[in-house]
């Protein structure tokens, strides 16, 4: 393991010049103090966790000081914002300080959110807040443990700096790690500008550094696109069956490598509903529940009509094609997984559709009906979800079809049991808790966001003094109002 002097920066993003980014440098914050640090993402750039407790750590990751081979860097990029096209957008309060290159030859960005003003600002102060960097940090490490492609998050500094939203607030910046932040909206901007020898460059890029083996195929450009459409088509696929909703599915938020990205007002289900809209700004529902699969399509389309410079839109169209089907294939078999099945069976998709059915006309606990499912023998288990279901009738059709379907499977209790559970979350990241760890450390009291963030680090598993934050959300703790700034 490293001490932080000891990191190994190789920007290569930074190397492409000034016409994909701005030399910025971060404005600190006052008086940093550590809000939370995972030694997870820290272990991804071979950190030692000893270095979060030195006064360094709270220096470098609040803007005090820098590395000497970082090189911050405003990224410039456009994109689809609720349908409309902004023609430039930008880093407005993030910098790519560098790329380290971990022991293992992978590489990493650094990227310090809510670090000051930058060009691309657009009126804004370029802070982030503590509410919204504790968010993104709890969402981005739990994402992870749920098995859900996500950019992590290595820190959370807090200060006496006041940023002003609809109140005033602490200023705060995260530390996100990523292999690339490079976003559909990248390849939109230089499209758009006409930049297309730039445009080029940047696919080169992009290519070389994350997709090689497309420089194997004779169309590599058109295998690019084929990757980042089966990347986003899985993510989407897991977003679905864990009820995850993003909240802003812009294309600027919509990372290349297929990872979640840009977390704000989101929301995991809590009791399950198709038309949930966890962004309280989106009036017509574009990004809910139900929403996210077309607009991924919808998004997917909008970076394929920026590659058509240099892809046939056939072989473009093509490729779009295979993106309901992916999804469909892959969601299916993450379902079959909850149930408890491994074996694919013709009746599947049905069974999963009546559930969810059911599920949406009694208001179910998402999450806890599935981990309840797998807690205890079928029968049992059963009969106790019965009593959380509005149409009797209903259910006990779809659980003797449930039992024909485990019969079928012919596996005994105790396997299922034990697939079921390393399938289906005890613990997920409710917004009441992340708004109670945000209430405790906005008063100086970081203990509350550092349980959590343990606690969801192991989502799968009987944490025991711990069973608190697997309960039933209470009702004031199903409406709360998240928006972009959050």
């Amino acid at each position: 393991m490293k001490t932080l002097t000891e990191l190994n920066f190789d920007n290569r993003f930074a190397r492409l010049g000034e016409v994909f980014s701005t030399e910025v440098m971060p404005q600190p914050l006052a008086e940093p103090r550590l809000v939370v640090a995972s030694e997870a993402a820290m272990a991804l750039i071979d950190l030692d966790p000893a270095e979060a407790d030195r006064p360094l750590f709270a220096e470098l990751f609040s803007g005090h000081k820098l590395w000497s081979t970082a090189e911050p860097r405003a990224m410039v990029y456009s994109g689809h914002q609720f349908g409309a096209y902004n023609p430039q957008l930008g880093d407005g309060r993030g910098l790519l300080l560098g790329e380290v290159i971990n022991d293992a030859g992978d590489y990493w960005d650094l990227h310090l959110k809510g670090a000051g003003k930058t060009p691309y600002s657009r009126m804004g102060d370029g802070r982030a807040v503590l509410r919204s960097s504790i968010r993104e940090f709890l969402a981005s490490e739990h994402l992870h443990a749920l098995g859900i492609p996500t950019s992590r998050a290595l820190c959370v500094t807090s200060s006496q700096t006041p940023v002003y939203r609809e109140r005033q607030e602490r200023g705060a910046m995260l530390l996100r790690l990523a292999p690339s932040h490079v976003r559909f909206g990248h390849f939109e901007f230089f499209y758009y500008t006409r930049q297309h020898d730039a445009l080029r460059q940047l696919l080169d890029h992009v290519i070389a550094c994350h997709f090689p083996d497309c420089l194997e195929h004779p169309e590599p450009y058109r295998s690019f696109f084929r990757q980042v459409l089966e990347r986003t088509a899985g993510m989407i696929a897991r977003w679905q069956a864990y009820g995850f909703c993003h909240g802003v599915m812009n294309t600027d938020n919509m990372s290349i490598l297929g990872i979640t990205f840009d977390f704000g007002p989101y929301a995991f289900l809590d009791d399950f509903d198709a038309r949930f809209i966890c962004n309280h700004s989106d009036d017509t529902g574009r990004y809910s529940f139900e929403n996210q699969v077309p607009i991924a399509h919808w998004n997917l389309a909008a970076l394929a009509q920026a590659l058509t410079p240099f892809v046939e839109v056939g072989a473009l169209r093509e490729s779009m094609d295979l993106f309901l089907p992916l999804y469909e294939a892959q969601w299916l078999a993450l379902m079959r997984g909850r149930l408890g099945f491994v074996q694919a069976d013709d009746g599947d998709q049905a069974l999963i559709q009546d559930l969810l059915k059911l599920m949406q006309g009694s208001a179910v606990d998402y999450t806890r009906f599935f981990r309840e499912l797998g807690d205890s023998p079928a029968e049992q288990a059963l009969s106790r979800l019965r009593e959380d279901f509005v149409d009797l009738q209903g259910f006990d059709r779809w659980a003797q079809a449930y039992r024909q379907r485990s019969e079928r499977e012919g596996t005994d209790q105790a396997a299922r049991q034990t697939r079921m559970q390393a399938a289906n979350p005890k613990y997920i990241l409710r917004n009441y808790l992340a708004q109670q760890a945000i209430e405790a450390a906005e008063q100086g009291d970081y203990e509350p966001v550092r349980e959590l963030h343990a606690v969801l680090s192991r989502p799968f598993d009987e944490q025991p003094g711990m069973e608190r934050y697997a309960q039933r959300p209470p009702e004031w703790g199903k409406h709360l109002e998240i928006s972009c700034s959050s």
